[in-house]
């Protein structure tokens, strides 16, 4: 039974680190049908947020600012991409950890799609990176791939995880 005084409380994003936005925003939009909901750029400090959602058919995003600050922070599942300014030029630059390394620690993603095989033939044709294709491993039916920065993202069905787990 959940506490009434957690009503109201949304899970609403999840942060990455992103060495550069322009590749980042390609991958998340192009590839995975994110949208950019919106992008704060904080000069003095020298980062931007980029806050990306996949929107429901016929969602749209407001364009008053006010407004579309509420939708940002009210929806759930919303991911935050955060840049800090310089990264993508910098040579010595290492990169993010993405946990799947050790010291292990952050896993990935989640993204549900109706159809895994065809999602996985569209990356493959789009030349995605893959850690795990459908038909590999233990788990059949589920894939995982790899944004520009290197993190994990699960690719699932509800009914092939259904059918896998149930």
């Amino acid at each position: 039974m959940r506490d009434p005084a957690t009503a109201g409380f949304t899970l609403n994003q999840t942060m990455l680190r992103i060495r550069d936005p322009e590749a980042s925003l390609r991958f998340y939009s192009e590839v995975l049908g994110f949208s950019l909901l919106h992008r704060l750029d904080f000069a003095e400090a020298k980062f931007s947020l980029l806050f990306l959602a996949l929107l429901r058919d016929g969602e749209t995003v407001p364009q008053d600012a006010a407004e579309r600050l509420r939708f940002v922070f009210s929806r759930e599942t919303t991911l935050e991409l955060t840049y800090n300014w310089g990264t993508e030029t910098d040579p010595d630059f290492p990169g993010y950890h993405d946990g799947n390394a050790e010291p292990r620690g952050f896993g990935h993603l989640g993204v549900s799609v109706p159809d895994v095989a065809a999602a996985c033939a569209r990356f493959e044709a789009l030349g995605v990176d893959f850690v795990k294709r459908p038909d590999e491993g233990r788990m059949k039916g589920i894939a995982f791939i790899k944004d520009p920065d290197g993190y994990w993202i699960e690719i699932l069905s509800p009914n092939g995880m259904a059918a896998l787990l149930g």
